[in-house]
């Protein structure tokens, strides 16, 4: 079986490597013809979750995405919601650069028409907005979650569990989790379970999408 060779970038600043790591096993395990191999972006202990910390961490992604092109990768994965330099990285690199944000909006309306967003932040991520658009039926997080490390526990997981039930009660068809951190621990499946409504993961819909695109442009290659 042919394996594509997937660069993918997180945007927090870690020497753990297990969790620099952990989203590209993540997607190893769901995809094994992608294999990937994953790098973070430098001095950016705190992600990118704001105005600030875009501008600074977005032309690092850019950077890094053009030298795993240099070095032969097929792909490139933004492993982050917010899509940071996506659409920058597109512009200076010939290889698909996926991201987790725009990935889980594109899916989720394979499933339903109308979207819920959940997460641990208080703001939708732009890709989610410019794929949903209007059809966004709420946004929300679990009551007292603010990181992922809340989720893990029971009072953070319960109120993130409350939170599926009353989107779904407002009418929401699909969630469309806006962490990868909720990736991470792979919470997807039981707020599905609980919701009985699609629930998109977005580390697995970032490999998902990747896989597509290149079995695509490799198909058009052939065809040519």
């Amino acid at each position: 079986m042919r394996q594509y060779r997937v660069g993918l970038i997180r945007v927090l600043t870690t020497d753990d490597e297990e969790l620099l790591q952990c989203h590209g096993r993540l997607i190893q395990q769901y995809f094994p013809m992608l294999e990937v191999q994953s790098r973070c972006i430098a001095d950016q202990p705190e992600g990118i979750h704001d105005d600030e910390t875009l501008a600074l961490g977005a032309p690092k992604v850019v950077a890094m995405a053009k030298k795993m092109w240099e070095e032969g990768f097929e792909a490139i994965i933004v492993s982050c919601a917010g899509d940071p330099g996506v659409a920058e990285a597109r512009k200076v690199v010939p290889i698909p650069v996926i991201g987790a944000g725009e990935s889980t909006a594109a899916l989720c309306l394979f499933y339903g028409s109308r979207p819920a967003v959940l997460g641990i932040t208080a703001d939708v991520p732009a890709g989610y907005q410019r794929i949903f658009g209007d059809k966004i039926v709420d946004n929300a997080r679990g009551k007292g979650v603010e990181s992922v490390l809340d989720l893990m526990t029971p009072e953070g997981f319960a109120a993130t569990e409350a939170e599926v039930l009353r989107q779904k009660e407002l009418g929401a068809d699909v969630i469309a989790l806006s962490c990868t951190g909720m990736s991470t621990i792979q919470i997807a499946p039981a707020l599905e379970e609980k919701s009985g409504i699609p629930v998109l993961d977005p580390v697995m819909s970032e490999g998902l999408v990747t896989l597509f695109e290149l079995l695509r442009r490799e198909a058009q290659q052939e065809q040519s």
